[in-house]
């Protein structure tokens, strides 16, 4: 099948990605939506723009469009992009990184409903310290690059994601009750490398901005797509 990913250049929509590929569905173009405000319902903000980078690690075409960021509203612009997937690509299904946001996922498929296309969350409700291990496992590399909930530390941004990070989240996910996935922007990453890229991405320059005890992203400044040895 003829698939659209919904990217955002993090580790959900990413793995979703992967997932199709490895199905055996073809993957004709990414989707990022730029959201004009920080607080969209619907897509990921930090570093959003860097994804023509993926891209190009990719190997395949990127849509984008600005999106208002404003609830529901931000519907409209997916749905036109979409519209423009579909003439130009001729695809008939989306990925979704959707974990655990019923917000997201049913607007995803109403939309999709409405263009006649199919529309796939392949880790759905999976649970998260399973999820975070197959990304590991599956040989991703994702950099932590926004905090948004009590417990996670300054210290994180711009870390890798790795077995003892897993562990600490985990403990603090114990005693805070937050989405060990990040569902809901409770953080944000951005992978930099896995199986499906053709180059890896080389975070050169970034700028730690700290907007709260428990909340803050990592600035990529410059970026680099560097050969996979």
């Amino acid at each position: 099948m003829k698939l659209a990913a919904l990217f955002s250049g993090g580790k959900d929509s990413t793995m979703a990605l992967y997932w199709a590929i490895k199905q055996g569905h073809e993957a004709k173009c990414l989707v990022t939506l730029h959201p004009q405000r920080d607080d969209s319902y619907m897509y990921q903000v930090p570093n959003v723009e860097l994804t023509h980078y993926h891209s190009k690690a990719l190997g395949i075409p990127l849509l984008t469009a600005k999106t208002s960021g404003v609830k529901e509203e931000e519907l409209k612009e997916l749905k036109e992009v979409l519209i423009t997937a579909k003439k130009k690509y001729g695809i008939q299904g989306v990925t979704a990184g959707a974990l655990a946001s019923n917000y997201q996922k049913e607007r995803v498929e109403k939309i999709c409903k409405e263009l006649n296309l199919k529309a796939f969350a392949p880790y759905w409700q999976w649970e998260p310290e399973k999820y975070l291990n197959e990304i590991l496992k599956s040989g991703f590399k994702v950099v932590i690059t926004a905090i948004g909930a009590e417990g996670l530390k300054k210290e994180l941004l711009g870390q890798l994601l790795t077995p003892e990070i897993i562990g600490q989240l985990k403990k603090i996910g114990e005693k805070t009750r937050f989405h060990l996935g990040f569902e809901g922007g409770e953080a944000e990453s951005i992978v930099i490398d896995c199986p499906i890229f053709k180059k890896r991405l080389e975070i050169v320059e970034a700028e730690k901005i700290i907007e709260g005890e428990y909340s803050g992203y990592l600035k990529i400044k410059k970026i680099l797509l560097v050969d996979k040895s």
